[in-house]
C-alpha cells in the first residue's frame, strides 16, 4: 500500500484531472512519447514524484507528491503543457489554431484536489487505474498500456487481475464532468493557493 505523508500545501500530495481542448482528440495517445518527454523535462527542472497516472486519448489523471518546501504545481503544469505544445509543433503534426493563431491544445483550467489521508489517496489511485475501464476503452484494467497500474503490479502492490470487483464512489468528484461544464459555462474558479485548508477546484494554468 502507498502511505500518505500528511502535509499541508508545501510538500503536499495532489490529484489532478487535465483535459485537452478537443475532447474528441486522440492526441495524448498518438503523441504519448512527447507527453512523457514533457513530464521528464519538467521534473528535471522542478522535481516532483508521480504516485499514480493514467493517460487517456483526450485527458489524463495523476497524483503528485511535491518536495517538502514546494507548493508550485501550477508552474509545473504550465511547463508540461507548453513543452508538449512546442514538441507537437516541431514534430509536424497538424494542430488547429484559434483566431489569434494560438495552438489551443489544452483546456486552460484543470481540476486539483489536495489529498487528505490514506483513504483519500487510495480512492484516487483506484479511480486513476480504473479510468480506462470506466470510459469503455478496455474491459480489464491490465489491458490499458498507459497507466501506472503496471508499475503497481510489478512491485507487488496490486495483483494483475485487480479491478474486477472495484467499486468507484460516484459521490466523490474527480473533476471530469466538472471541467467540461466549466469549459462550457465558465464556472467558479478557485485560486486561493495560500489557504491552509484542504481544497479542490478549478485552476487556471
Amino acid at each position: 500500500m502507498v502511505h500518505y505523508r500528511r502535509v499541508f500545501l508545501k510538500g503536499g500530495t495532489y490529484f489532478f484531472t487535465v483535459n485537452l481542448k478537443n475532447r474528441q482528440s486522440n492526441l495524448l495517445i498518438d503523441a504519448v512519447d512527447l507527453l512523457r518527454e514533457s513530464f521528464l523535462y519538467t521534473q528535471n527542472k522542478k522535481p516532483f514524484t508521480i504516485i499514480a497516472i493514467v493517460i487517456l486519448p483526450e485527458h489524463l489523471h495523476c497524483i503528485w507528491q511535491l518536495p517538502e518546501s514546494d507548493k508550485d504545481y501550477p508552474a509545473r503544469w504550465k511547463s508540461i503543457k507548453s513543452h508538449f505544445t512546442r514538441q507537437i509543433k516541431k514534430s509536424g503534426m497538424h494542430i488547429k489554431q484559434n483566431n489569434h493563431h494560438e495552438h489551443n491544445i489544452w483546456q486552460r483550467r484543470y481540476w486539483e484536489h489536495t489529498i487528505r489521508d490514506d483513504n483519500d489517496l487510495t480512492q484516487h489511485i483506484d479511480y486513476i487505474h480504473f479510468n480506462p475501464v470506466k470510459h469503455g476503452w478496455v474491459k480489464s484494467v491490465k489491458d490499458w498500456e498507459y497507466s501506472s497500474f503496471h508499475k503497481y503490479v510489478k512491485n507487488g502492490t496490486l495483483p494483475l487481475n485487480w479491478g474486477s470487483d472495484v467499486e468507484i464512489k460516484d459521490s466523490i468528484s474527480y473533476g471530469e464532468r466538472s471541467l467540461d461544464a466549466a469549459a462550457r459555462n465558465q464556472g467558479t474558479l478557485i485560486n486561493n493557493l495560500d489557504s491552509t485548508s484542504f481544497h479542490q477546484g478549478y485552476l487556471n494554468e
